[in-house]
């Protein structure tokens, strides 16, 4: 199947590739939009799995208002200076900082969620499951699935994008360290809201 200049313009407004990326892509997925938009999701995971090992020290701070009533500070770390500069790596900074204001995350990464809480909420979720009369053997694992919803809910890399429901932070983060090419961290956050 023959790809044409504009299905790969197309597509590139849907993922934001490099050009000859979704021409790959495309032809790998014999001109099918969603497996292309697939394969350049996991290909972008891949890049990020090959930069983890690299320092990124350049970045910014960015922030976020929203109506004067939630505020934002992100840091959002890459590789160089250049990238640091570039529009792609500004807006996905920006992007983290609105989403941060909207979901309220309480933790960056799973792992920093403390041990007491996480058995605070364990010891709450098998209450719980015991009221409703569940067998003692499958509650173990029932809380796993419990656990992975709490991180979801509580920690920003696991949360669900609130600019597009069907990826997360983590995956909006691997996409754009395939299209950027640099390592990038989201450092830290602090949220800000009058009254709280």
């Amino acid at each position: 199947m023959a790809i044409s200049a504009k299905d790969v313009q197309n597509l590139r407004k849907i993922c934001g590739a490099p050009m000859m990326d979704c021409k790959y892509a495309l032809e790998e997925a014999k001109g099918d939009v969603e497996k292309a938009v697939e394969i350049l999701r996991k290909k972008g995971a891949a890049t990020a799995a090959k930069r983890a090992e690299r320092e990124a020290k350049e970045g910014i701070i960015t922030s976020y208002i929203h109506g004067n009533k939630i505020g934002v500070l992100i840091e959002v770390t890459c590789e160089t200076d250049f990238v640091a500069r570039s529009d792609d790596f500004q807006r996905f900074a920006r992007d983290v900082a609105m989403h941060v204001a909207a979901a309220n995350p309480e933790y960056l990464y799973p792992e920093d969620v403390p041990a007491k809480v996480l058995e605070k909420e364990k010891d709450i979720e098998l209450e719980k499951l015991k009221k409703d009369g569940k067998p003692a053997d499958i509650l173990d694992k029932i809380w796993e699935g419990k656990k992975e919803k709490f991180f979801s809910e509580n920690s920003l890399l696991k949360q669900t994008f609130v600019k597009n429901p069907d990826i997360t932070i983590e995956e909006l983060l691997a996409e754009t360290i395939g299209k950027i090419g640099e390592k990038i961290e989201i450092r830290r956050f602090c949220r800000f809201e009058v009254g709280k």
